[in-house]
């Protein structure tokens, strides 16, 4: 049979299935990869009015003007902070939960713990932001009056302008909301470990902390290298909505990374080349460190992401 009639026969048959799935492709194919396009406006000098034809190519000078400026190395400093803070504790907490869960030896109480720790998932950071400024708030906060309640205080504290602390603030807003819902996947990895291990551990007079690091950790060690490598293309990410709606002057020389840079000279100053530029460079960051973090997982250990 021909090569098309096969191909036409083959498509004639899942007609239905395709049709399904064609609503998904033309999102990504109008959200993805059209937006690809607009990556060429970092090269030219770029005038919206006037396209790329009227345009002049500049070539690189956007990419060292980002570098020559003088807030080049405190928004680096800033994004790897506070991205490294998320990958860390994105890492160890939700893992840290997962085993938790497991742990509960009442079904209901589990269920219950894993329903209320993946809400804040779903809550939006403009929500979660205004919890956090109330809730930290000097006049009147929950912690505040917490703290001044056990005596640990003598006054209340403004923890949102505290510029050594706002890395860690961040960081402590993202464990809350996250952690639940990052700890799916490594519940679902434990609940594939043979059940015969733990016996046999308990058998051997185990107890449960040996079960956990001998038994649990190893059977989601593929899991947790698989995540982390996922996660590290986001060392220079650090996330706009938590600096935009959390960041203030008094903190600006720990809260500005590259996300709010890009929003300030894209957006507000309308200099979209020099944005595209920034983020291209990112984009560009990332591939080399997810390629390279593959690299070495895959030369120390069996697992990898490819």
């Amino acid at each position: 049979m021909p090569v098309k009639a096969s191909l036409r026969s083959k498509v004639s048959r899942q007609r239905y299935l395709l049709m399904m799935v064609a609503p998904s492709l033309i999102f990504v194919a109008v959200f993805s990869y059209l937006p690809i396009w607009g990556m060429l406006i970092a090269f030219f000098d770029y005038n919206p009015g006037l396209g790329f034809a009227g345009s002049k190519f500049v070539g690189l000078r956007y990419f060292k003007e980002f570098l020559g400026t003088s807030d080049f190395l405190l928004l680096m400093r800033n994004t790897v902070a506070i991205s490294s803070l998320n990958i860390a504790c994105g890492t160890v907490f939700p893992v840290a939960f997962a085993i938790l869960i497991n742990e509960l030896f009442v079904p209901r109480m589990r269920k219950l713990t894993q329903t209320i720790s993946y809400l804040p998932h779903f809550i939006s950071y403009v929500v979660v932001a205004n919890i956090a400024t109330t809730m930290l708030s000097p006049d009147g906060g929950a912690i505040n009056r917490l703290l001044l309640g056990l005596g640990v205080i003598q006054k209340p504290i403004f923890f949102l302008a505290i510029p050594q602390g706002f890395w860690f603030l961040i960081s402590a807003i993202n464990v809350w909301k996250e952690t639940g819902w990052a700890a799916i996947i490594y519940i679902a990895s434990i609940a594939n470990i043979d059940p015969q291990l733990y016996e046999a551990a308990t058998v051997d007079g185990a107890g449960r902390m040996r079960r956990i690091w001998h038994i649990t950790l190893p059977g989601i060690l593929p899991t947790i290298i698989v995540l982390t490598i996922m996660a590290l293309p986001d060392l220079l990410n650090a996330g706009f909505d938590p600096s935009y709606l959390l960041g203030n002057p008094i903190v600006s020389d720990f809260s500005r990374v590259l996300d709010t840079h890009i929003y300030a000279v894209g957006i507000q100053q309308g200099r979209y080349p020099l944005a595209t530029a920034v983020g291209l460079m990112r984009m560009g960051v990332s591939l080399v460190l997810i390629l390279s973090a593959n690299s070495w997982a895959r030369r120390v250990s069996e697992y990898s992401l490819f």
